[in-house]
């Protein structure tokens, strides 16, 4: 039983990321030759391109994949009870559970590609598809914390900093709301 409660929740999440990746690539219009990029459009595109033909985007904004999103986080609580629990409970407070859970899952994200992008810094030097796509995503993110601390003595420091923002966002929401905010 928890083989399965974990592979399902597993997949999800990791689909989640990968959509998220998709908007936040098209959001910042991001280089798609990349072979990386390429990849991730791949996984996504076969539950994507269906959508895409009912609603599409508003600008820079994959509405087929946030609606996917939403859709996939939305049903994955619920999903989970009925493995463990041989029964489904829908009801309102799901939809502000995926609402936390979609904010959460976001900041996880970010947590992710800026470790990843720390990390590849200190073995590739930058000469990678993963590293160049890295760079295009958290760039938006570091360069207004750049423009506070700058490079000391060529180490940037400006990726630890939204990690540790991403900590305290973690630990206020840990705050508010306790038991939940970690079920999530």
């Amino acid at each position: 039983m928890l083989t399965l409660i974990f592979l399902t929740k597993t997949i999800i999440d990791i689909y989640v990321m990968l959509l998220l990746l998709r908007i936040w690539m098209q959001w910042i219009h991001n280089d798609f030759c990349n072979p990386f990029a390429q990849s991730i459009i791949k996984f996504t595109q076969l539950f994507v391109s269906p959508l895409r033909k009912i609603l599409p985007s508003l600008g820079v904004i994959d509405t087929a994949s946030l609606l996917l999103v939403f859709l996939l986080i939305t049903i994955k609580y619920p999903l989970l009870l009925l493995i463990q629990e041989k029964s489904i409970v829908l009801n309102p407070y799901n939809l502000l559970l995926s609402i936390i859970s979609l904010i959460k899952a976001v900041g996880h994200l970010i947590f992710w590609m800026m470790t990843i992008r720390t990390l590849m810094s200190w073995i590739s030097q930058g000469y990678s598809s993963i590293d160049y796509l890295l760079y295009q995503l958290t760039e938006p993110l570091i360069i207004p914390i750049r423009c506070i601390i700058p490079l000391i003595n060529g180490i940037d420091f400006s990726p630890i900093i939204v990690i540790l923002i991403l900590y305290t966002i973690n630990y206020l929401g840990i705050d508010l709301l306790g038991e939940l905010w970690l079920a999530l």
